[in-house]
């Protein structure tokens, strides 16, 4: 069956990006996709929202953005999925062709422009969702506001206070680069209003949903300490590092390297790793980090952990590496974890920060 999938993804790739990831999402949302269980090793397991979960691997926000799959996405053997980013008004996104593979770079620019259902329709599917037997694994929400809001906080609010009930966690996209309001909030002052504003919201709106804040890995690395500094007074429970770039390494070679939009896979790894690492410094290891950015093995997945991060998302790889990459991920970690003597990914996380424990 592994290697029926293995030819299905190469199939995809023959076809136009966005073509293929609508018809994969179409499959894993009828259930024609693989149902693996997640690695089942103890040094796997780990908390994250307050939850334990089996293995450190997530899929992340972009992959299923208006909850339509979770199901078969869990299917792929994750410890847990963020969906979205979900708007609260249905938004049809910006013009095709939006989504651009960079196959000899194992990368893809994407400039989608949070094209999703909106929040009514994820809001009624996550609901479902939390009636299926097998939803005791983190389903987590990616917040972002409507491209024409003339109050992208009111937006934020709106998703939070609807969607805190139904969610384990939800993501403050403050980062993103496809999208007019994707980024107002990187201006210190206006950040940490909306943050007390949200907390406010999530308190009276109830449920146990965490809240993470998502950066962007080309913030210059004063006002990105400022901005850490907000986010950990408002008390957030986790922050995610990175997003896209709309950087553009000199060392791409594939033929749609100069479109404009976010740049995600392979050559964002070391940009966004060590941002990571400065996260992880700049906060004394105080807030849970998220590593996301270029994992497409279990040694990234580790170097990412290493670099401060207690979990790790993916969601390019899976474009060239198929539906088996999360369970190979998983294994390759266990035994990375083994060999330099950790009894469990909490032990290992931020390790570069520390002296090399004797195995």
């Amino acid at each position: 069956m592994t290697d029926l999938y293995d030819l299905g993804t190469a199939v995809l790739r023959r076809l136009p990006a966005e073509t293929a990831h609508g018809l994969a999402l179409g499959a894993l949302s009828r259930g024609l996709g693989p149902h693996r269980k997640p690695v089942n090793d103890p040094r796997l397991a780990t908390r994250f929202c307050g939850r334990t979960i089996p293995v450190p691997v997530g899929i992340s926000a972009g992959f299923d953005k208006s909850a339509v799959a979770i199901g078969g996405v869990f299917g792929l053997g994750t410890g847990f999925v963020e969906v979205g980013g979900v708007t609260p008004r249905p938004q049809a996104g910006n013009p095709r062709p939006r989504l651009f593979r960079l196959a000899a770079d194992g990368a893809a620019i994407n400039r989608m422009g949070f094209n999703n259902d909106g929040l009514d329709a994820v809001a009624t599917r996550l609901a479902a969702w939390r009636q299926h037997p097998s939803s005791d694994l983190p389903v987590g929400v990616n917040l972002a506001a409507n491209a024409d809001s003339d109050d992208p906080a009111g937006d934020f609010e709106t998703l939070v206070r609807r969607l805190a009930p139904l969610a384990d966690f939800l993501t403050v996209d403050i980062s993103c680069p496809n999208t007019a309001n994707g980024q107002v909030f990187l201006d210190p002052g206006r950040l940490r209003d909306l943050l007390a504003r949200l907390n406010a919201v999530r308190a009276e709106a109830g449920g146990n949903a965490a809240m993470l804040v998502k950066l962007a890995p080309d913030i210059e690395t004063g006002p990105l300490d400022t901005l850490l500094d907000i986010i950990v007074a408002a008390g957030v429970d986790g922050i995610t590092v990175s997003n896209t770039t709309i950087a553009r390494p000199a060392e791409l070679r594939s033929a749609d390297r100069s479109e404009r939009g976010g740049l995600s896979g392979r050559p964002l790894f070391a940009r966004s790793t060590e941002m990571l690492r400065h996260v992880y410094r700049h906060t004394g290891g105080s807030v849970p980090l998220v590593g996301v950015g270029g994992v497409a093995s279990g040694a990234d997945a580790y170097a990412k952990v290493r670099a401060g991060a207690g979990t790790v998302q993916l969601y390019t790889a899976l474009i060239y590496a198929g539906p088996g990459l999360i369970g190979r991920i998983c294994r390759d970690l266990a035994a990375l974890l083994a060999r330099d003597g950790f009894a469990s990914v909490a032990d290992a996380v931020g390790a570069d920060h520390r002296s090399r424990p004797q195995g």
